[in-house]
């Protein structure tokens, strides 16, 4: 055992930790957020700057509007379909998988508490009369072997 050759991990031999790239991605999504945020925050003021112009063609911005409104809640309506079929997959899931283990579990409690129960009656019970016999006869033959040893004393 040489003291002298200790062995230190080096970057190469230990396995990379995924830590530090969650936390590079979820910087890199924070930032992109915060940027998609500030040009929609533009982009608003923006239009609403060119709507409030006397010359801005209002009417078809307004029916552009009514369009893209239409579309977000078809979007929305087929979000809400695809959210009841996964409620769907789920119930029958728990019903057709969860539900017989639980009551293989049940049963399997059931099977071993009458075990339990028969180990007790058939093994336990019969041990606990055994000792109890054999303490009150070792009792009974102690007190005997006191009045032989009363007798057998003279004074």
């Amino acid at each position: 055992m040489n003291a002298d050759k200790q062995t230190i991990p080096s970057s190469e031999n230990t396995p990379s930790t995924s830590g530090t790239t969650s936390q590079t991605s979820r910087r890199k999504w924070l930032w992109l957020g915060g940027l998609g945020a500030v040009l929609l925050v533009g982009l608003l003021v923006a239009a609403t700057v060119y709507l409030l112009s006397p010359s801005a063609p209002t009417t078809r911005v307004r029916d552009v509007f009514i369009i893209l409104l239409a579309l977000e809640g078809m979007v929305i309506g087929v979000a809400l379909l695809v959210l009841v079929l996964q409620l769907a997959v789920l119930i029958n899931l728990l019903q057709q998988e969860v539900k017989p283990i639980l009551d293989s579990t049940t049963k399997t409690v059931r099977v071993l508490e009458g075990t339990a129960a028969f180990i007790s009656d058939h093994l336990a019970e019969p041990i606990i009369k055994l000792n109890e016999t054999t303490a009150a006869l070792s009792t009974v033959l102690g007190a005997l072997s006191l009045v032989r040893g009363r007798k057998k004393k003279p004074k």
